[in-house]
């Protein structure tokens, strides 16, 4: 019969006395087992008997059991509701256990707890969030356009799973604009789409760790989500410091079998990796047997000068796996990011993308391809950089206005966010919290330590704050430094 419920009810035949049992047990198995969910209202007594051909009588009856053993609640003019089973009279509230006690995790899975919600855009005066990039300067209008003709096209096409490397025309225009941004020296069998560069570094993880035996050596001050992938997988971190040349590559331990950089703009220092530290850390990859992870992740963005060549274009003996996003060049809820493997690795790389996620998002994918490919990229790209430019001039003119000697940039000419040192006196995290008290949200170097190297000072993103803002945001800030 049809009835409101959304699972099946066995009514006996007419005529039979167990009509009023039948119906009460079942709709109480259903709220024990939760498909009727707490606070879910009932159909009225009336309405259900119609539905199920029951005289109404049999329906009140089955109700009023229910609401006797408190698996409902009658509320005065609203009718029945199921009732929360937590809080029926006597009952045991559902057990708890703390996660780090826990056997059935694994040991490195105990350790978290719920993750935390990144503050809402706008809930600041003063907004240096890192990472976030100027979307509001995106051309929604000819992603829209773009996006509407690909869902044509997917429309008149049968739907079938797709490749875990990514979507051909996507790898194709991903090779042929990091060739032109980059000179990256690849064609698109080397690319190997991912979603975001978390993934990337998740996916490398599982593939170049074996657990216990593993080193990973990473710039510290680094990026945390990074260390958390090869931890998970077994590895061992071993921080390597960082100055003004980028990684002093002299203090890599010997026994290091992946290093983790950021040569283009150092996270989150800003730094530029020297071409004789290039030099030096390919040559260690090179006789050590190591791996270079280079993350790329905004290197579209440099203001003056040529660029230095990425370690992926220097490297001859494919040691570089080269790791790029659209999070920061784009939008970040794209959630589109590559990797370029060496022959060795590619292979292992897409069958572990497979296991994980079969594909990614294909709309997605053919979208940003057909985006890429007639030029919106690059104009986007062209465009936004010099809104950063002007913030980071804003930036720096606002430091030796307002903060001399009492902010010291570090130096920095790419990537939408810069750093500065603070005074030993002054503790950059108290700094932070007087700031964002104020209404300006800051972040420390220190939140980026991975082996107690912390760094004392902060760092000023450039993609949700305006050039007229900085200023004023410099100034309160170089208050509380001065106090």
């Amino acid at each position: 019969m049809d009835h409101p419920f959304e699972f099946p009810l066995d009514i006996p035949q007419r005529g039979s006395r167990q009509r009023l049992a039948a119906l009460h047990g079942q709709l109480r198995a259903a709220i024990l087992d939760g498909r009727l969910k707490a606070g879910l209202r009932l159909p009225a007594t009336r309405a259900l008997a119609e539905a199920l051909g029951l005289s109404r009588n049999t329906v009140v009856a089955a109700y009023d059991l229910l609401l006797g053993e408190g698996y409902i609640a009658a509320r005065h003019g609203a009718g029945n509701f199921v009732a929360d089973l937590a809080m029926r009279r006597g009952a045991v509230p559902a057990k708890t256990s703390d996660a780090r006690d826990d056997g059935r995790l694994a040991p490195y899975w105990r350790q978290f707890t719920t993750l935390p919600s990144p503050a809402p855009l706008g809930s600041f005066t003063h907004d240096f969030r890192l990472g976030i990039p100027e979307s509001r300067q995106f051309p929604y209008d000819i992603w829209r356009r773009l996006s509407a003709r690909v869902l044509r096209q997917a429309s008149r096409a049968a739907p079938l799973y797709d490749l875990a490397q990514g979507r051909p025309a996507l790898r194709e225009a991903i090779a042929r604009h990091i060739s032109f941004a980059r000179a990256v020296a690849c064609s698109s069998e080397d690319v190997i789409v991912t979603s975001g560069a978390q993934q990337a570094f998740d996916l490398l993880a599982r593939v170049l760790v074996t657990p216990g035996r593993s080193v990973l050596a990473v710039e510290d001050p680094g990026y945390p989500p990074l260390y958390s992938a090869f931890l998970a997988a077994g590895a061992r971190i071993v921080g390597v410091p960082v100055d003004e040349e980028g990684l002093v590559v002299e203090k890599l331990p010997p026994d290091a079998n992946v290093i983790y950089v950021t040569p283009s703009h150092q996270f989150p220092l800003g730094v530029v990796m020297s071409p004789q530290r290039r030099i030096a850390l390919l040559e260690f990859a090179r006789t050590h047997g190591a791996v270079i992870i280079e993350d790329d992740y905004d290197s579209e963005f440099r203001y003056s000068g040529r660029p230095l060549d990425a370690l992926q274009t220097l490297d001859r003996n494919e040691t570089v796996c080269y790791v790029g996003t659209f999070s920061k060049c784009l939008f970040p809820t794209l959630r589109i990011g590559y990797a370029v493997a060496p022959s060795w690795l590619r292979s292992a790389l897409a069958n572990a993308k497979h296991q994980s996620d079969c594909h990614g998002d294909v709309l997605a994918q053919d979208t940003l391809a057909a985006f890429i490919a007639e030029g919106h990229l690059v104009r986007h790209v062209r465009h936004v950089r010099k809104i950063y430019g002007e913030r980071r001039d804003a930036l720096l003119d606002a430091i030796e206005r307002h903060a001399r000697g009492l902010l010291r940039p570090w130096p920095s000419d790419a990537g939408l966010h810069l750093s500065a040192s603070v005074p030993a006196s002054t503790n950059a995290l108290a700094l932070a919290t007087r700031a964002a008290e104020g209404g300006i949200n800051v972040d420390t170097l220190n939140a980026y330590a991975s082996d107690g190297l912390a760094i004392n000072g902060l760092a000023f993103g450039l993609g949700r704050i305006e050039a007229p803002d900085i200023e004023e945001g410099i100034r309160r800030i170089a208050r509380l430094v001065d106090r």
